[in-house]
Order: structure tokens, then sequence, then C-alpha cells
């Protein structure tokens, strides 16, 4: 392992700023709205915040004060974050991230998890950390291979924590975050303490009408937003990117107002806020999450892992047979202005070991950049609770 700073070269930072100034707009439709994608009034004044106000020096500060590394696994660079607590027996949390989130989707709880009493809360409550970037995502990359798909992400993962001497931890995600911790669980029983999500998928079963039988409507209405995602125009950046990710990868990688509204568009359907991306998630972090992308040049290499999952997506037909049981307990954080939420009777026909179940009454998609202080109440509840159990 090697210790790594974040050090962008200056060139780097201008060679933005010139596309910036030099972006090529296209027409656009008056009065159209979000409906047809980002609209250019938005986005215009967002890549002149970008240009001329956003300050990645002060981003790339805020993320180098925590320490980080880089190690080889399965032929893969893997970057992460390896944060101690200073109490010394604190917990070992392994967080992952998703698309299109990245490490700076974290920043805001790695603080108040590690050092509770130095945020008003309790020293028993902390643990240490470690936050990797996805193989194909921000610093880890470039990909050098296919058949990066979530088991073998979730393998890396195993030996990642094996590596730093860290025997049993608890996994935590959202997005394909989630589905990494919970098949963490699966590859490696013996070490994961519990799963801790904030996004679970929960699709009926296929040609088991019996299953819907008795659930309410609140229950229906969340199972048709599933639904209404895999066929409605929701989907169709996952379904680009589960089909043609090289293709995408070209114009994103050319035109950074091109990555800044594939990324944004999804800070605005998937989140609480009032209208606009920036009314739930912090305009700055925002945009170091898109700078990331963007210096690294991971938009084609991060689509991979769509295409790698396929056949598991929200797109796909329900699989045919269930997964194999976890043997692990399981706690599930539910924000209401989530993409897909969860049905809490499927959640434990398909989960049994569900331990803690939290409906909260605001938040997202990216939980820890909208409502890091709930995220964090719930994990810290979770983990204690692990702390006590008899039989881990």
């Amino acid at each position: 392992m090697e210790p790594f700073r974040i050090d962008i070269p200056q060139a780097e930072l201008d060679d933005l700023q010139r596309r910036l100034a030099g972006t090529r707009w296209p027409d656009d439709l008056p009065d159209a709205g979000w409906d047809r994608g980002v609209p250019m009034h938005y986005l215009k004044e967002l890549a002149d915040h970008w240009q001329n106000d956003y300050d990645w020096r002060a981003a790339e500060a805020a993320i180098n004060k925590f320490p980080q590394f880089v190690t080889e696994i399965d032929g893969a660079r893997v970057h992460f974050l390896h944060v101690r607590s200073p109490e010394p027996d604190a917990t070992p949390v392994l967080l992952t991230h998703g698309w299109p989130g990245s490490i700076a989707e974290f920043l805001k709880v790695i603080e108040p998890l590690t050092d509770p009493a130095a945020h008003g809360g309790d020293a028993a409550d902390a643990v240490h950390l470690v936050i990797p970037s996805v193989p194909g995502y921000g610093f880890s990359s470039p990909l050098r291979e296919p058949g990066w798909d979530l088991v073998r992400i979730a393998s890396a993962w195993a030996e990642l924590m094996r590596r730093l001497g860290y025997e049993r931890y608890v996994a935590q995600g959202g997005d394909f975050g989630s589905v990494v911790s919970l098949v963490l669980s699966q590859v490696a029983p013996e070490a994961v303490l519990g799963v801790h999500v904030n996004l679970l998928l929960t699709p009926p079963p296929p040609d088991d009408p019996a299953a819907l039988a008795g659930l309410d409507q609140g229950d229906l209405d969340r199972l048709g937003l599933l639904a209404g995602f895999a066929a409605g125009d929701l989907s169709g950046y996952m379904k680009l990117q589960a089909t043609r990710p090289q293709t995408l990868a070209y114009a994103l990688t050319d035109s950074p107002v091109g990555q800044l509204a594939w990324i944004v568009e999804k800070f605005r359907d998937w989140t609480g806020g009032n209208g606009l991306p920036e009314d739930a998630v912090d305009r700055d972090q925002m945009l170091t999450d898109v700078t990331i992308y963007w210096l690294t040049r991971t938009a084609g290499t991060s689509a991979q892992l769509y295409y790698e999952t396929s056949a598991v997506l929200p797109i796909a037909p329900p699989p045919a047979e269930a997964p194999p049981p976890m043997t692990v307990p399981l706690a599930v954080s539910v924000f209401p202005h989530e993409m897909f939420l969860p049905v809490r009777r499927l959640a434990e026909a398909m989960y049994p070991g569900i331990v803690q179940w939290t409906e909260h009454d605001r938040g997202g998609h990216f939980a820890a950049m909208e409502q890091p202080a709930l995220l964090i109440d719930d994990l810290r509840r979770f983990v204690a609770a692990l702390r006590t159990s008899p039989t881990r």
C-alpha cells in the first residue's frame, strides 16, 4: 500500500477552464422545463459557477485532510480513504459509493463518525472508516480489463479489509454500494458483522401473485415506482450505460458541460429538493463529485459497471431464482425521495436477517450528502446494536 495525495496538475485545471469558456451550446426549446432534460438556462448558470466561482483546490484540500492510499488488488488499482478513529476500540465500517457518486459523497459524515466526542456525540459510537473508490471510478482508474462485476468488487473489498488488518467489520452503502455490501456479506460472511444500506430493491417474486396479496396502497405505490422506472424515461441513462458505455464515454470525456449535465440531472431526479439539485445537495459538493469524474476521465469506466451488471439492474427481468439467504444482520434506512422505495414485507421475505428498519421523513438517494445527520444516527444505532449482540 502506498500513501496517496490528490494533486491535480494546474494544466488540467486550465484545460477545464478553457473548455468551459468555449462550450458549444445547443438550441433549447422554450418553456420545456426539465421534462426533456436539463434546461439550458439552468446549466449555463451552473457551468458559469463551475468556471468562475467553484474552487477545486479547496475541495482537493478538504479530501486531502484524510489519509489516502492506493494498492493493487486483482489487477486493479484501488484508491481509498482510511480514517482511523482516536478511539482504539472503534468498530471498522466500510463505506461504498455508487454511480454517479464518489468518495466526495461521504465528506460530511467522516469526522462525526470517526470522532463523535468532538461533534457532541458519545465516544462509544466511534468507528474506523475505510472508503474506497470503486474500480473504474475516480482515482481507482484506469480499468485494465473487463469483468469488474459486483462479486469481483466485493471480493476486492474483502481483500482490502484483510490487508488493513480488520477481521470483523460493518459494510454500508447506497446505490451500487448497497448491492456490493450485500454481496460482500456472502463473499466474506465470517468477516462482515452486519450490512447497513440506504437503498434496497424489493421486486415482487415473478409468477407469484400471492406475494402481493394484502399489500396496502402505499406498498403498491412503491412497487409502481420500480415498474415505472424500468419502463419510463428515468431509466434512459441506465439503458445506455448498460449497453454502450464506450460510445457515451467519448462525448462525456471531451465535454465538461456534457459531463456536468449527465450527472447533475440525477441530483435533481433522485433527491428531496424543491425543483433544483442544490435545494437538496450543497452545490459545491455536487460540483466536487462532477469534477472528480472529469479530472479522472472516468465517465466511461464508471459506466462499465452497468454493462457488467446489466442482468441484475432494475431494467432487467426479475431473476428466476432468489439469491442465497443472508447470514448477517441487515439494517435498512429508507429516505422518502429515493427513486426506489422498498416494500418491507417483500424485503423481510428476501432478507430474513433484517434487524433495523428506519423510515425517514426527508432525504433521497444521496443520503450522506442530503441528510448526513440522519444517516449518521441510523448507522450509529445499528453498529451499537451489533456491538452488544451476543451472537456477533
